[in-house]
């Protein structure tokens, strides 16, 4: 099969952006050919910069050009597409689909029913923007950043308005079940939303067990993961240690952070790959939906139980608590409990590691990823023939 894979990077690497490498990479290993056509936010700079990007977001027309001609030039079977914004826009999408070539595109985010794509909005969950209010993001300036709030909103209700998502990509899939939801609740067709997971190396046996001997923390540290959360359960808990890796943003030389707390900043993958192993456990107390944080199988994968918030698609992910516990989220009480309940009891924490791992090769592996997104493409391979027959009928 050949493929063509259409994305704007964010300008920072992020989980979205590995997972993206590592289903191109899949597909390659699998013999299909793969081609990519990225832009890139990183390019952005400067006010001129930041006003081009704010035009292109609602409609690019070198975008539109030069799709039109990679379609004509390389003819693939399918184009997936994942963040169009801002220097692609959605308006290439009617480009594809009128060339006759079905697209699947991959839900990273909330980003086809919210203008920041993350349903938050100043440290809480909002919702203020579905149903085509679009205007609510510079009502509540959720960015922060009129200009940028404004920009955001613009480009989502163009889009939604155009129907430039839901008249012309051919199938859609999401991380979770919860993220299929809120598509479905905004009116996108539910026989055209999959859910596929995301994918993990796995080895054929589980790692050996061992204790562990600190609550571990990894990813990105900002307030939307519940880094505060977590500083309160951890002042709660001050016989227990705390490390945290991941970039540290705003929180980097922070002096109010509890004693027994620990920032690594970002780790290398043989560090990173150390510190899970020895990890008791590892934590993910996030405030908002989150999409498919790989921090949590990660985890799994290493025989690590895992306590996470009770939000959006994160209970979908330990099985409703098959391989971790559940706790409401930014409620640090409820975490430091928890959390104080796992230290004490090595078995169940063993209980629940073996748990994960099983998980993970039941759910999570990289054939299951490689068998779920054939089946999407071939369902959208049958969609784009059949309308194609109803055409000529």
């Amino acid at each position: 099969m050949k493929l063509l894979f259409v994305h704007n990077k964010y300008g920072k690497r992020s989980g979205e952006e590995i997972m993206l490498d590592r289903i191109v990479a899949l597909l390659r290993e699998r013999g299909h050919e793969v081609d990519t056509w990225f832009a890139d936010s990183a390019q952005i700079t400067g006010t001129a910069g930041k006003l081009r990007a704010a035009v292109s977001g609602i409609r690019s027309p070198s975008a539109m050009q030069a799709i039109a001609k990679r379609i004509a030039d390389d003819r693939p079977d399918i184009v997936q597409v994942q963040n169009l914004f801002p220097l692609i826009s959605p308006a290439v999408l009617p480009v594809i689909a009128e060339a006759g070539v079905p697209i699947v595109m991959r839900l990273s985010n909330y980003r086809l029913v919210c203008p920041n794509g993350l349903f938050l909005s100043h440290g809480k969950v909002c919702e203020a923007c579905t149903g085509g209010r679009e205007w609510n993001c510079v009502a509540k300036n959720c960015e922060e950043d009129l200009f940028k709030s404004a920009a955001y909103a613009a480009r989502n209700a163009f889009a939604r308005k155009r129907g430039y998502y839901r008249d012309n990509v051919t199938r859609y899939y999401a991380q979770t079940q919860f993220q299929r939801g809120k598509l479905i609740d905004e009116g996108y067709p539910a026989d055209r939303i999959d859910v596929i997971p995301n994918m993990i190396e796995v080895a054929e046996d589980a790692p050996a067990w061992t204790p562990g001997s600190f609550v571990g923390f990894v990813g990105r540290l900002s307030p939307e993961k519940g880094i505060e959360t977590l500083f309160a359960a951890a002042r709660r808990t001050p016989d227990i240690a705390y490390r945290l890796a991941g970039s540290m943003g705003e929180y980097e030389g922070r002096t109010d952070i509890p004693a027994n707390v620990e920032l690594f900043g970002n780790l290398g993958p043989e560090e990173l790959a150390a510190f899970y192993r020895e990890a008791a456990m590892i934590v993910t107390p996030s405030i908002w939906y989150e999409g498919f944080p790989g921090v949590v199988i990660e985890a799994m994968r290493h025989t690590r139980p895992v306590v996470v918030s009770d939000i959006g698609g994160l209970p979908e992910l330990v099985g409703g608590g098959e391989s971790g516990m559940l706790v409401p989220p930014g409620d640090d009480a409820a975490l430091a409990t928890a959390i104080g309940a796992l230290m004490r009891d090595p078995a169940r924490r063993k209980v629940l590691g073996e748990a994960g791992f099983a998980r993970v090769k039941r759910e999570y592996t990289n054939d299951l990823y490689y068998n779920r997104l054939m089946a999407t493409y071939d369902k959208a391979l049958a969609m784009r023939h059949s309308t194609s027959a109803r055409r000529t009928g």
